[in-house]
């Protein structure tokens, strides 16, 4: 790890970058989408396309691969070596399990990334979810699994939702050299966002046990669903969601330059 770990880091510091550009522009498509005409909406993976089509799109997607597979490795590795020192308790395996499915995730997105830059349209497929979840139901207790999946999303969504007004930022953001306003504006932001996804992921949750209940996989919904429904809601919840994800977006570029990022170090095993 001794000579793997300084560039586990760099791409990790990348990652947050390449998932701050994506939140920015599916909160600016949402929030441009409720002061216009129609509904549009995206979501991570229609946010990938976007950027495919921005002038060297290509290029961008590439270094966006290379920082969310660093993202990726980075999540799985703390999880694995507990370089967050959550220990072995419940909670602390939950939270490192937790880790370790981000680190996956974020790898699956690295990898449709990749696949689009080189010109693979098929890599962007919205309705993967779906198919995941018509999967399970085909499995036995597959509808407990899919209760499982929708209590897991949304008690991270009101984790999310706890998060952005507990007093743990600091704990993982070295903000010591921010002096107000600055540190106001950063805080501020950085809460606002971590609430908009908060609100984001429980609406998914939402929708997964709308399937379970249904027992009906076209019942799931992602983060561009999330959206239409907030717009079926109202404008102004859209639009102070939309606006948050744009503040998700500016947290992550908080996290790329101030995020502690541990891991073991040389001569640990």
């Amino acid at each position: 790890m001794a000579d793997v770990a300084p560039w586990v880091v760099r791409l990790a510091r990348v990652g947050y970058a390449a998932k701050a550009l994506l939140y920015i522009t599916i909160g600016l498509v949402a929030a441009k989408a409720a002061f216009g005409p129609g509904r549009r909406t995206t979501d991570t993976q229609g946010a990938l396309r976007l950027v495919h089509g921005m002038t060297f799109g290509r290029v961008v997607l590439v270094i966006v691969a290379a920082g969310l597979m660093g993202y990726a490795i980075w999540r799985v590795v703390e999880a694995v070596v507990d370089a967050e020192r959550r220990g072995v308790g419940a909670k602390g395996v939950a939270l490192r399990a937790g880790s370790a499915g981000r680190g996956l995730l974020h790898g699956g997105l690295a990898i449709t990334a990749l696949r689009l830059a080189y010109g693979d349209r098929s890599a962007t497929h919205s309705h993967q979810a779906r198919e995941w979840t018509a999967v399970a139901f085909g499995l036995p207790g597959g509808r407990l699994l899919v209760w499982i999946a929708a209590a897991s999303v949304t008690g991270y969504g009101l984790y999310q939702l706890y998060r952005s007004y507990a007093p743990k930022l600091g704990s993982q953001l070295d903000l010591s050299r921010l002096r107000d306003p600055a540190l106001g504006w950063v805080v501020g932001v950085s809460r606002f966002g971590i609430a908009a996804r908060g609100v984001v992921f429980c609406l998914i949750g939402f929708f997964l046990a709308r399937a379970a209940m249904r027992h009906d996989a076209r019942q799931v919904g992602g983060v561009r669903e999330s959206l239409g429904a907030l717009a079926d809601i109202g404008r102004w919840p859209f639009v102070v969601v939309a606006l948050g994800l744009v503040a998700y977006g500016v947290y992550e570029l908080v996290n790329a330059r101030y995020r502690r990022i541990n891991l073991p170090s040389p001569g640990t095993s």
